[in-house]
């Protein structure tokens, strides 16, 4: 034998044996990427589009086919032509689900491009919320780590569904929070002890550990609570149930809503629930011998609705809450700052020198400190689930800021300045967030003299003068932070609070806090901070604003809200009552003094006396008068002659004006 042939058969046998590894390990690989679910498509099905099957029968050539079928989908979005775009992107998220520009493309189209082009509300809803659900379902799964798609998920929340530059914004966030006070339940209700903000953490945790601590299968859940495979056997045998998600947890809560209102016995009438949604599993849900077993079981299925449906982590959820603060989940910005940080932690193993100047790392974490901005404004939350539940589109809706969030923001600040570039600690030039800090706690400071706290307010206004973290190059000026805290109150009201539509706001804000927090918060303390707050900036603007002129003087220019505070306020009264369902009204009423009560008192006489005086006569309730007491009649009468009054003066020819 040759040397030349001893090389032939060498190379063969080498040749052979990498053939049979490559092939073992591509087997491998294959499975491997199938279960992560990072594979392109590779099988040809029916009703797909005709694009995913040429891209398939393309093989090698699959990218450059790709490419052209991204620029035609481009050309589509700008010709506005958004169904053919969004036709064309599945396609191409088919063919290369790891192309992350694709699935933000997608997701766009769908929450921003076609829902504006919507008739109606519902319509504009289920275009957002699939834009989530691409996102949220899809995309980030087959790229887990990449953080553009988790930065355009937390800003559909905070943008799209939390902020007010669409129209319809109101009905996104009850449809939201109908759907998450199904997925969690409520949240712990607020109590004055939640002041603390230790105490609200940790309460919210306590909320969420059974649902983490659930266990992982149906059959361990079984061996360890024996009476859930009772309960199980039954959901099936008379509930006619098979699967247990969604829909088992919205006839629970739904269930739990009836039992706690005042109009429980209603379930006992014959007209209620004739489609049979709810009725079958009355006898189960009452059953006094499961109530453990269904405390185990919700916590079981609502762990599986999250990590199946919403492709969330519970574990997650509380580290999450006890980093920031007691979230909201039935709040939009909540998941903002879930799928921030959690787009942050996924990329940061990814930074490298060349791309840690990439806007995507500080534009991720800036959805986390706008998240935590919004749960600070908005994040305590007042929702009359039942309402919502059976489609009452005015349902009681009401969100007041957090304060807990405050802090927050502070304790993440060193955390998100160190991995911006734009916030260089050894440039004395203007420093972004630091410039955004410095704003939010002026904000932090007028809420917290708003409420009457003047300790903690006195605290941030120490914080803002002696932080060396803080801009010495900035566009304000600084030097007011050296002023006395009154001072830089009244100065920031000066400042803010004669813009009509900043007054109209601060008025109103202060005032839904005092009744939502307050009242029915039952923190009485809360509600007569808030409400006096509301008295001095209305007093405030009118004395800045309230000027006669000499075309009209009995109508001045800037009566942007209601001039008599006492009319104001009353009317806001009457008017949050009136939203809210019957027995938060009662609660509400009980708990507000009684000129206040005056407002309210004859709409709720129109509203609910004659239902409830014939409800009690079938023993089904408590007579009106027992509901809602009438306040004294002379507080009654002189509200019902103040409401007179203004309203002859007002509808008075003035004197100085020439009739024709």
């Amino acid at each position: 034998m040759t040397r030349n042939t001893r090389i032939q058969l060498l190379a063969a046998l080498v040749l052979i044996g990498a053939m049979g590894v490559s092939t073992v390990l591509s087997v491998s690989m294959s499975s491997v990427a199938g279960r992560a679910r990072i594979a392109a498509t590779d099988r040809v099905e029916d009703g797909q589009p005709w694009e995913v099957s040429a891209g398939i029968a393309m093989g090698a050539f699959r990218g450059l086919f790709v490419n052209i079928l991204w620029i035609r989908a481009n050309d589509m979005k700008e010709a506005g032509k958004f169904h053919e775009a969004v036709e064309l992107a599945g396609a191409i998220t088919r063919l290369q689900p790891r192309f992350p520009r694709v699935w933000v493309f997608h997701a766009w189209n769908l929450a921003y491009n076609i829902s504006v082009a919507t008739q109606t509300k519902t319509e504009r809803w289920d275009w957002v919320n699939q834009g989530v659900r691409i996102l949220r379902e899809k995309g980030i799964p087959a790229n887990p780590n990449d953080m553009l798609l988790h930065k355009e998920l937390a800003w559909i929340f905070l943008h799209k569904i939390q902020g007010y530059t669409d129209d319809a914004n109101p009905y996104y966030k009850r449809r939201f929070a109908a759907e998450w006070s199904v997925v969690l339940g409520p949240p712990p209700p607020m109590r004055p002890e939640f002041r603390d903000r230790d105490t609200a953490i940790q309460g919210y945790v306590d909320w969420l550990t059974p649902i983490a601590e659930a266990p992982g299968s149906l059959e361990e859940l079984i061996a360890r609570t024996p009476a859930v495979g009772t309960l199980v056997e039954r959901l099936k045998a008379e509930g006619g149930l098979d699967r247990f998600e969604m829909n088992l947890l919205d006839r629970y809560e739904l269930f739990k809503a009836f039992k706690g209102s005042s109009r429980v016995t209603l379930m006992d009438r014959k007209e209620f629930d004739q489609e049979n949604y709810l009725r079958p599993l009355v006898p189960i849900l009452e059953d006094p011998a499961l109530q453990g077993a269904w405390t185990e079981f919700i916590a079981f299925v609502r762990r599986e609705v999250l990590e199946k449906r919403y492709h969330m982590e519970p574990q997650r959820m509380i580290r999450y809450t006890q980093k920031y603060g007691p979230m909201d989940w039935r709040h939009p910005a909540s998941h903002g700052v879930y799928w921030g940080q959690k787009g942050v932690e996924a990329g940061l193993s990814r930074v490298t020198n060349d791309n840690k100047r990439d806007y995507d790392f500080i534009n991720t974490d800036r959805m986390v400190a706008h998240g935590v901005q919004e749960l600070f404004r908005s994040g305590e939350m007042y929702v009359d689930f039942l309402a919502l539940r059976t489609g009452d589109q005015y349902a009681f809706y009401q969100t007041v800021p957090n304060p807990h969030f405050v802090q927050s923001y502070g304790d993440i600040l060193d955390e998100l300045v160190s991995r911006s570039w734009a916030d260089n600690q050894h440039d004395r030039g203007y420093r972004p967030y630091l410039g955004g800090y410095e704003n939010f706690l002026r904000d932090a400071v007028l809420f917290f003299y708003r409420r009457g706290e003047i300790g903690k307010a006195t605290s941030w206004m120490t914080k803002m003068r002696t932080d060396p973290r803080f801009n010495l190059v900035g566009p304000d000026s600084r030097e007011d932070f050296l002023l006395p805290l009154d001072e830089f109150v009244q100065k920031e009201l000066a400042d803010r609070y004669t813009s009509p539509y900043i007054a109209v706001a601060q008025v109103t804000g202060a005032l839904s806090a005092a009744y939502a927090s307050g009242l029915l918060g039952e923190d009485p303390d809360l509600f007569r901070s808030q409400f006096d707050f509301a008295k001095r900036v209305h007093t405030f603007f009118f004395q800045e604003q309230g000027r006669a002129n000499a075309i009209d003087r009995e109508n001045r220019r800037m009566d942007q809200m209601e001039p008599d505070f006492r009319i104001m306020s009353g009317g806001f009264f009457y008017q949050f009552v009136i939203a809210l369902d019957l027995d938060d009204a009662e609660k509400a009423y009980d708990a507000a003094p009684e000129d206040l009560q005056a407002f309210a008192y004859d709409e709720l006489v129109k509203r609910y006396k004659e239902e409830l005086d014939e409800l009690f006569k079938q023993g089904l309730t408590r007579t009106f008068d027992q509901v809602f007491p009438a306040p004294p009649e002379n507080i009654l009468m002189g509200t019902r002659q103040l409401l007179y009054e203004t309203a002859a003066a007002r509808q008075a020819p003035t004197g100085n004006v020439e009739e024709k």
